[in-house]
């Protein structure tokens, strides 16, 4: 396109494609706070002495803020009304420049920096009312993030149109909301019902596991995590792998932190946990560059960047291929019985069904009920009807009623996650669809990469992470999660890929 010639201004640009360019510089610098922000994040889940977490809040707040004033200024709307971009990725990136707006113009910049501060407070107290298991010590806390949280719902709803907690999912997952999840949430508990009885019938009548004896030295643990993690595909020239109490995988696509736990009686814990967070972080490090600090350049969403994880922890990682090649790497580094490293052994150990009240360590076949229970409570705190002095014994009723048991203390029931004391309600659901998503992509991968088992029982991710970074982290959000499984796979999300994956592992 070229502006006609009595239209001509210096550069020869046209006045819609300025107004983009400006945009454009405007959101990077936004992008580069945002930077700053998860690097404080992460600072403060992982290094941070406790004494600094007033300090943190007020920073975490101030960068909040910032970003804010910049993407709300006046100047924004003007050239979001007279910006004109050209080619695929640039209209993509500018939809989603006004999806951003219009989200950050609803929200009053006082009420940005008092969700920021208030979540930082909470997230600090919850750390101490876990470790004694009090919810009444973080209760007062966890009510004003609350509070705030139905304000931004609101807010969100009336310029969106949204039901105030779609408004919240939207933020973490664009194009899909209550309506959406209810019925796959739905089918699975059918689904649930009896094919976990099915599947614990089963494991039963085989051969029990022999268990891997430790202790487990956590620097020979270190050691293998790091190589793993690199086999996978990580550059740690561009990461870095640290320990915090909840793992995650934070940073920026140029220097991505990834954390786990470690533990001498436990192996699996820490080597699943960075092969999953190595999955967010592949992700992350693929993401286009040419479009880096810009929406479009950011990945699809947070059940796109779950199935990335997933797929390589529970689709790849767990599978009998990969398990081939772990096996032998274990025994060599950890030393015990050839039987144990065994991949029927490790499948048996690391694919068990077994009802527990964590969801960090529940298996892939009841990990949904513990997303399932999360998301009927959240949308219960935001729309009024659950008050959070009340939400240890709703938890426990809950989590009875899916998976017949009652939690024995609230460290293993309400206060188990960081997720909602942190502010991040509307997000839970974004792990089963990711469950799902990765189900689907594994199976259009096999179809569309020949020898895609053979390669990871040599232990190579290559074939497996070159197409994942071609049809879905090089994307970055140009399109939406619908779309991007789609041109994927071929089709929608379709949860039935999910349960035949299930059935033919457990059942």
């Amino acid at each position: 396109m070229s502006a006609a010639p009595g239209n001509a201004i210096p550069g020869n640009a046209i006045p819609g494609n300025a107004a983009y360019q400006r945009l454009k510089a405007r959101f990077a610098r936004i992008a580069t706070l945002g930077e700053a922000q998860a690097m404080l994040h992460w600072d403060a889940a992982a290094m941070m002495p406790p004494g600094g977490a007033e300090s943190r809040g007020e920073q975490l707040a101030t960068l909040a803020g910032l970003s804010h004033e910049l993407l709300v200024a006046p100047v924004v709307a003007e050239d979001l009304a007279a910006a004109a971009a050209e080619g695929e990725w640039d209209s993509a990136n500018l939809g989603l420049m006004r999806h951003a707006h219009a989200r950050a113009t609803a929200l009053p910049g006082a009420l940005v920096e008092a969700t920021a501060r208030a979540n930082a407070a909470c997230e600090t107290v919850w750390r101490e009312a876990r470790a004694a298991s009090d919810f009444a010590r973080v209760a007062p806390y966890l009510a004003e993030v609350v509070r705030l949280q139905r304000e931004n719902a609101a807010a969100l709803s009336a310029a969106t149109r949204l039901a105030p907690y779609d408004a919240l999912m939207e933020g973490y997952q664009r194009g899909i909301g209550a309506a959406d999840v209810e019925p796959i949430f739905a089918a699975y508990e059918t689904f649930l019902a009896e094919a976990l009885p099915r599947a614990e019938e089963l494991q039963a009548a085989r051969p029990a596991p022999i268990a891997l004896r430790g202790p487990f030295p956590v620097a020979t643990q270190k050691a293998l995590c790091r190589e793993m993690a690199g086999r996978v595909g990580l550059d740690f020239a561009h990461a870095r792998l640290d320990e915090s109490l909840h793992p995650f995988c934070g940073g920026i696509p140029a220097d991505v932190r990834i954390t786990t736990r470690y533990t001498e009686e436990s192996l699996a814990q820490a080597l699943l946990g960075v092969l999953h967070e190595t999955g967010h972080a592949l992700y992350e490090r693929g993401l286009p560059a040419h479009q880096a600090r810009q929406p479009v350049g950011e990945a699809a969403g947070m059940a796109a960047h779950e199935s990335q994880s997933l797929i390589i922890e529970m689709q790849a990682a767990r599978s009998d291929a990969f398990l081939g090649f772990l096996g032998p790497r274990l025994r060599e580094g950890f030393g015990g019985e050839a039987a144990a490293y065994a991949p029927e052994n490790l499948a048996r150990l690391w694919r068990r069904v077994e009802r527990g009240f964590i969801r960090v360590d529940a298996d892939e076949l009841t990990y949904p009920a513990h997303v399932i229970l999360r998301f009927r409570l959240e949308q219960a705190l935001i729309g009024g009807d659950l008050a959070v002095a009340d939400l240890p014994g709703a938890w426990n009723e809950g989590f009875h009623r899916l998976l017949g048991m009652t939690p024995p203390d609230d460290a293993r029931g309400c206060l188990q996650d960081i997720h909602w004391h942190d502010g991040a309600f509307g997000y839970f659901p974004s792990y089963t669809l990711g469950a799902m998503a990765a189900a689907q992509l594994m199976r259009a991968a096999r179809a569309a990469v020949p020898g895609l088992d053979d390669a990871l029982a040599r232990g190579d991710f290559a074939p497996l992470t070159g197409w994942l970074r071609g049809v879905v982290h090089g994307q970055g959000s140009r399109l939406g999660f619908q779309d991007l499984l789609r041109q994927a796979t071929g089709k929608p999300l379709d949860p039935a890929d999910f349960m035949a994956h299930l059935a033919e592992r457990y059942l």
